[in-house]
């Protein structure tokens, strides 16, 4: 997981950036060779993204967990579910990404929903409706991740409104929806 480039690139990161981004982690080990080398450049407190993109990482999510939880810096995990689906099978992602919320809420470490949400309106301008039952699903992450395109400032806003909607109370919805129906049929 960690090459010799992303140590050489750590000396940028441990004086510039607020947390790290650790790609392709799948054993203990890795952790414990992040924390070294962090420690070697005097940042042990830097934050630290675990990327779960590996079937292995997956299913050692818990014991990752527990081994970063010895270091005193920030953590968060990233669902890659681009990679994950190329790992695990398309048809698996949706329990795979299920299971990772569920064991990061356990354990109180933040979440980052990640790869292609509201990816068509951010290219293009239009979300599928599919992105958007998405992003609402995506929205009991603690975090949701753009990919950039020229619509992006359009896209953010859309993200914010289904996530405001998505977090509200299912009676709040029905009431929501009952009123627009009456105002619609009404004018």
């Amino acid at each position: 997981a960690l090459t010799a480039k992303d140590i050489e690139d750590l000396a940028f990161a441990t004086t510039h950036a607020d947390l790290v981004s650790y790609s392709f982690v799948n054993r203990e080990a890795d952790i414990v060779a992040l924390h070294q080398a962090l420690a070697r450049y005097g940042r042990e407190d830097l934050g630290v993204v675990l990327k779960i993109e590996t079937r292995r990482a997956f299913l050692q999510l818990p014991r990752l967990l527990l081994a970063a939880m010895r270091y005193p810096a920030p953590l968060g995990v990233m669902i890659a579910r681009g990679d994950l689906a190329i790992e695990c099978g398309w048809d698996a992602l949706a329990e795979i990404q299920e299971e990772i919320l569920l064991v990061c809420e356990a354990a109180h470490v933040p979440c980052i929903w990640a790869t292609q949400v509201l990816d068509e309106m951010a290219r293009h301008g239009t979300p599928t409706r599919a992105e958007i039952t998405d992003a609402a699903a995506g929205a009991r992450a603690e975090a949701l991740m753009l990919n950039k395109g020229p619509n992006i400032t359009a896209t953010v806003r859309a993200l914010g409104r289904i996530v405001r909607k998505a977090h509200r109370e299912p009676l709040q919805i029905c009431r929501s929806f009952l009123v627009e129906q009456t105002v619609d049929h009404a004018g």
